[in-house]
């Protein structure tokens, strides 16, 4: 099957929102996010980008179907929520692009899709004179009992990318998990690269 990934913005992204809203809530219910999501928070959290005239979503289709979404929007865009996180680590929210999320159902995967989400995602930053680029990535503990045993970790692949970990600069996030009675706060771990 063949794939076409494409840069939407504007009305275009406009129209994607809410497939982008049922796909995070498909994908980020596997681990290691274990989120047990709903399509009134997803339609309140993508407003976001609606509201944003920097904002691009990459869409992975095949045929008319989106399969696969990744997400940016300046960081700044988000000041209120992470703003504590980079308190103290010297970096200008107004100079970093924020890659949100990537999400692509299984089937999809192992094609090189997600190092294109990169690509679409870090031109369309340079373009718009970002200097650095990051995105965060939940921390779970390693004998977490949902914990799939083939789990593999993406970290090689940021790393390939050009991506590190920044260090103590980590956000914190409520949501509730498929396995449990209510929200819970989970810390995600901030990565950067320079452009």
């Amino acid at each position: 099957m063949s794939l076409r990934i494409e840069a939407l913005t504007g009305a275009a992204l406009d129209a994607a929102l809410e497939d982008v809203a049922r796909l995070r809530i498909t994908v980020f219910r596997d681990w290691p996010y274990l989120y047990d999501g709903n399509l009134e928070y997803e339609r309140s959290y993508l407003q976001s980008y609606r509201d944003s005239d920097k904002a691009v979503i990459v869409g992975a289709f095949d045929g008319n179907t989106l399969v696969g979404v990744a997400t940016g929007t300046p960081l700044s865009d988000h000041a209120d929520d992470f703003a504590a996180a980079f308190s103290g680590s010297g970096i200008d929210l107004a100079t970093v692009f924020y890659c949100a999320e990537s999400v692509l159902l299984p089937d999809y995967r192992g094609r090189g899709v997600g190092h294109a989400f990169f690509d679409l995602r870090e031109t369309h930053a340079r373009k718009l004179g970002y200097l650095k680029s990051a995105f965060c990535a939940v921390q779970r503990p390693a004998d977490h009992p949902l914990r799939p045993a083939n789990y593999r970790p993406l970290d090689a692949f940021w790393r390939k990318r050009g991506y590190a970990p920044l260090e103590n600069v980590a956000a914190r996030f409520s949501w509730k998990d498929v396995d449990q009675p209510a929200e819970s706060s989970k810390s995600l771990q901030f990565w950067i690269r320079d452009l």
